[in-house]
Order: C-alpha cells, then structure tokens, then sequence
C-alpha cells in the first residue's frame, strides 16, 4: 500500500488490464511524487472543486484528494478506467465524483454551478490544446474557473506562456496574455510516463486577468491568423485582406513590423479596429 492507502498504480493498471491507448493520447504518470508535486502548484485545494479530465488509473485523482481537495470531479471516457476510479471513490467517499463521458461532449460550466474551481489536469496530447482554447474563450468572464494548472508537451507549454519577441509566441500566447497569466510550473521528463512521449512535458498554471481588455474574441482570432499565418512579412503586407496600412494607422501601429514583435495590447487595438464600423 502506498501513503493514501491504496495500491501502487502499476499494480492497479495490471489489475485492470489498462494498457495506455495511443489514439486516446494516454501517457500515465505513475510516480506519487510528481502528481503530488502537481497538486501543490495547483494551490489550496481544500475550499475548491477539483474538474480533472483523463485521469486514466487514478494517480493524479489520488494526488489532488490526497491534497485535500474538497471534492473532485473527474471526467473519463475510457472505461476500463472506471473500475480503478470507483476504488479510489471508495477510499474517499463523497469528496470523488466519475463522469464516464467525452471530454469534448462536456459543458464543464454546468458541473459544479456555484462552487469555486480549480481545473488540474494531464490532458490528453491529443485534445489538450483544443481544450484550453475552449476554456480560454467563454462568452462570459471572469470565467467558472479560478485557475487552471494542466499539462501539455513543453513546446505546447512555452506556446502558452510565450512572450512577444520570443519564437514560440504566436496564436495560442496572445490569447492565452490576453485573458490570463500563464507560467510554466515545472517540467516533467519523458521518462515518469508509461509509455514514455518522445519529448518532455510541462505543467502550466494559469489564473484569470479579472478585467482582460476589451476585444471582440473573433476580430482577435481573424488579426491572428493573418498575421501569424505570413509571419516572416511585414504587417502592411499579412493584414492586407483586414484593412492593411489603413488598419495598421488607426491602431498605431509600424506597417513595417512583424507579427511576434507586437504586444497582446497592440492585437487587441488591430482587432478593434477590425470591428469599428467603416
């Protein structure tokens, strides 16, 4: 038996015949100490409920209710998972609550309606980053959740947190600066998975900007795309289609630049230019 009274997870993914499918994007983190070392950079736990996606044999699950977390509500559509999830149910009762579902299908505003949340997660790479952007985007904000604290493989991850000048700033980190603050918590080797990824994962943590600028979210996706999809040019040349040098002089902006050296401020400018009236 391990520290929260259960057994070790490789005895039960043997017990459970849960071998990690890849067209599921399942890569299980084993080690105790690294979920527990996830559930501490989540924060305090004890006054929240916990929504957890993939949680597979249950090692992150165990990790966040052996934190403290009040309740946790895990959603998991693999169900030979779901014999290893009620055990760990049973170990906590009532503070565990298993949704057999599709991530993808779920409206996760409506799970916990009222109660402080906290979402903390080993997505699966398969569907992590469309997930975020799900969660970075709600019509109504400040968001059901408090803060988020997910892993993602690390190129993902400096993606998310990447500041303007840096390589891996692009679509997904002028939306993540503009309605959060993002961090990379730490990184997590290759090697503490079964099977291992071939690269190194990274937990971020993210917490609402309570009053993000005010930015129509499509006008932002739309000055974006055009501008990180011909990223090598210069901004009078890819926004060309959205107004070019006249939409670049009402946001203020040097034609000549280049899409990473612009500020999520200066996006959110070129995005309301897009949506103010001719």
């Amino acid at each position: 038996m391990t520290a929260d009274g259960l057994p070790p997870l490789r005895e039960v993914i043997a017990a459970h015949g849960i071998d990690a499918k890849k067209s599921l994007g399942q890569n299980f983190l084993l080690d105790l100490n690294l979920t527990g070392k996830i559930a501490r950079a989540a924060g305090d736990l004890t006054q929240s409920t916990v929504i957890e996606v993939g949680p597979g044999p249950g090692g992150l699950t165990r990790a966040l209710l052996f934190s403290g977390a009040r309740r946790v509500i895990a959603i998991e559509r693999d169900e030979r998972c779901l014999a290893a999830l009620a055990q760990v149910a049973d170990r906590y009762p009532g503070r565990l609550d298993v949704i057999a579902g599709d991530a993808m299908k779920t409206d996760f505003a409506a799970l916990a309606p009222g109660d402080p949340v906290r979402i903390v997660a080993n997505l699966p790479y398969n569907i992590g980053t469309e997930l975020l952007v799900r969660w970075l985007t709600p019509r109504d904000w400040p968001p059901f959740w408090s803060s988020m604290t997910l892993m993602f493989q690390k190129e993902v991850a400096e993606r998310i947190v990447a500041a303007p000048g840096a390589e891996a700033y692009g679509r997904l980190g002028v939306l993540a600066g503009w309605r959060t603050k993002a961090q990379i918590a730490f990184d997590v080797p290759r090697q503490a998975f079964t099977p291992p990824p071939k690269v190194t994962s990274s937990v971020v943590h993210l917490t609402p900007r309570p009053a993000p600028l005010a930015a129509d979210l499509k006008h932002l996706e739309r000055a974006t795309e055009a501008a990180f999809g011909q990223r090598r040019k210069m901004l009078r040349q890819s926004l060309k289609r959205l107004g070019g040098e006249a939409l670049l002089a009402q946001a203020g902006i040097d034609g000549t630049r280049r899409a990473e050296t612009l500020s999520v401020e200066e996006f959110v400018r070129l995005a309301n230019g897009i949506a103010a009236p001719a």
